[in-house]
């Protein structure tokens, strides 16, 4: 389906779009933040000194058991494999955030705007591990159990196809991310609309795999139903605010040529889709 050249819904944009610079204590709180959020998880999902466990016994809720699980040793630590990889969803999340904040990003991240990014990512990634601890939700017992090759051992199939989706989702955001910073570092393309590589599949492709590796990380902890939902919900909002936001900025920055753009490149969030 292509979608109509409609703007979404208005709102407040978090990020200053075209406030260039840096803000020291913002850049500090953001980088702190979400490098805790990898610990915070772990915390959260420990198969013996788990936070979330303890909490959901209190209220009798079943929690998934973990003896029967193969048991991952990395750094003096050992976890079961399930459990791995969602600290890993949430590490690399974290780091690919930074690598944005760090290299990609030109705009000011305020204090403000650190703190929302990183409690919104914390508290999401903390409903997955819930989702992930509980019996009633969780995806590691889910069926077919398939191999993992370079491992040798055993995970259900929504928690590996949730981190190859989330893996994509990762790529996809990164990639164009990339392309657009050498594209407007180039002196000849001044005042002109990033449409080269992923661009020119998608006005907002980076939102699009955004939607993909939330989903991949909400079914990798929580199944199908989990995924559906993390995904669907962050389309929804990027469909009725974000992308109605970045609409108007661009309309205001580049008048006529957004218009152009926007009849070259029809698709809004992924190829050939919407």
């Amino acid at each position: 389906m292509c979608p109509k050249n409609t703007s979404p819904k208005k709102g407040v944009d978090l990020i200053a779009r075209g406030q260039y610079g840096v803000n020291p204590l913002g850049t500090a709180t953001f980088i702190g933040l979400r490098a805790l959020d990898p610990i915070l998880q772990y915390h959260l999902i420990h198969p013996t000194k788990g936070l979330l466990a303890s909490l959901f016994s209190k209220f009798s809720i079943s929690t998934i058991p973990v003896s029967s699980l193969p048991t991952v040793s990395f750094l003096s630590l050992s976890l079961p494999l399930p459990h791995w990889i969602i600290i890993s969803l949430s590490s690399i999340a974290a780091l690919k955030q930074i690598f944005w904040l760090l290299y990609t990003n030109k705009e000011v991240v305020t204090p403000s705007t650190a703190v929302a990014v990183g409690t919104f990512n914390s508290v999401v990634n903390s409903i997955n591990s819930a989702f992930f601890i509980a019996s009633a939700t969780s995806a590691v017992y889910a069926t077919p159990q398939i191999t993992i090759p370079v491992l040798n051992e055993q995970v259900s199939l929504p928690v590996a196809l949730g981190a190859l989706s989330f893996f994509v989702g990762i790529a996809m955001e990164t990639v164009p991310e990339i392309q657009r910073k050498f594209f407007k570092e180039d002196p000849t393309n001044r005042f002109r609309i990033c449409d080269v590589g992923l661009w020119g599949w998608a006005r907002h492709i980076n939102y699009g795999a955004y939607a993909i590796w939330r989903a991949g990380y909400g079914l990798a902890a929580g199944g199908w139903g989990a995924g559906i939902f993390m995904g669907a919900w962050q389309v929804g909002h990027f469909v009725t605010h974000s992308m109605g936001l970045m609409d108007d900025y661009m309309a205001g920055k580049y008048g006529a040529k957004w218009e152009a753009h926007k009849r070259k490149v029809k698709y809004l969030l992924v190829p050939g889709i919407y």
